[in-house]
This record gives structure tokens, C-alpha cells and sequence, in this order.
């Protein structure tokens, strides 16, 4: 097994960067904002069908009650996974590029050189605006992650990586 401790000669490694906290309440006010709109159609649909299926009263009762369940168990995913997902990424920056880790289930690693990328954008939608959010879209050279977005930085994070992603020297992408 490799020995990873710092001597003299090896430069200290970057430290792993989390996303900012800020993106755990801007991802609940998103998953509330959709899961409301499913939740009331669903609803609509749920009334219609009780009210003119054959299904009778208690067919209706039963259909409401599914409804509601589904409502809660929609609500407790829409507050708590936010929180998981932050806990499970992560960011290093370093001088040869990017290496991006995340996934709570589906775990992956995606290291990205300076080289390879072509360019990036800094966006921000109408809720990440609202918490001083914002997304980094890097663009490389290649078919297989040629798009790799990295959301819930804040926006001067995220226009500090692109600068640092894209800066001048003789080593960068053409």
C-alpha cells in the first residue's frame, strides 16, 4: 500500500471542496416548487377519477388516502435528499484541472484536465439568483462527458474555476 503522507518534497495536495450550503435549501425550494405542481395534478386526477369512476365512495376514500401517502412520502424525499446528495459531493481544483465526485448511490470520479477543456459557462436560473447560486458547465474535448455541470457553487466560486480553468499559459488547450 502507497504511503500518502507529505514529505519535503511533494507539494501539498488541494483540499476537497464542498458545494456551498446554501445549495441544500436552493435544491428543497426546487423539489417543493415541482413536487407541488405533481402533487395537484395528481390530485385533480385522483378527484376526477374517484368521482366519476365506479369505484364508489370508499373506492374514492381509498384513492385519497394513496394520494396523501404519496404526498408525504414525496414531501420527506423532497427535505431530506438535498442534504444527503451534499454530503456525497465534492470538488478539488488543483493546477492540472478539476476532479468532480458525486453520486449517493451511483458513485463517480470525473477528473477533467485543463487540457481537454474547450470552454465553460457560468448560469444561473431563477432560484440559484435567489441564493447567489450558480451552475459551472465544463466543456472538453471528447463524445463521453463533453458537458460535466457542477451546480450549487457560489456564483464567485464558480466564475473563480472558470477563470482558473480557462487561464493563460502555455499549457492550455488550443
Amino acid at each position: 500500500m502507497p504511503d500518502h503522507r507529505e514529505t519535503p518534497d511533494t507539494p501539498p495536495q488541494p483540499a476537497e471542496e464542498r458545494l456551498d450550503p446554501r445549495s441544500i435549501m436552493a435544491a428543497r425550494v426546487a423539489g417543493a416548487i415541482s413536487g407541488t405542481v405533481l402533487c395537484g395534478v395528481l390530485l385533480l386526477a385522483t378527484l376526477a377519477f374517484g368521482l366519476i369512476g365506479s369505484a364508489g365512495a370508499l373506492g374514492a376514500l381509498a384513492l385519497l388516502g394513496a394520494w396523501l401517502l404519496f404526498a408525504a412520502l414525496l414531501a420527506a424525499f423532497v427535505l431530506g435528499w438535498p442534504a444527503v446528495r451534499y454530503r456525497h459531493t465534492s470538488y478539488v481544483v488543483s493546477a492540472g484541472g478539476i476532479r468532480i465526485r458525486r453520486g449517493v448511490v451511483w458513485r463517480s470520479v470525473c477528473t477533467i484536465p485543463r487540457s481537454r477543456v474547450q470552454h465553460t459557462d457560468v448560469g444561473q436560473g431563477p432560484i440559484e439568483r435567489a441564493f447567489g447560486l450558480a451552475t459551472l458547465v465544463i466543456y472538453t474535448a471528447g463524445t463521453h462527458h463533453a458537458a460535466v455541470p457542477l451546480g450549487g457553487l457560489a456564483r464567485e466560486t464558480a466564475l473563480a474555476i472558470r477563470d482558473h480553468l480557462l487561464g493563460g499559459g502555455g499549457d492550455d488547450a488550443v
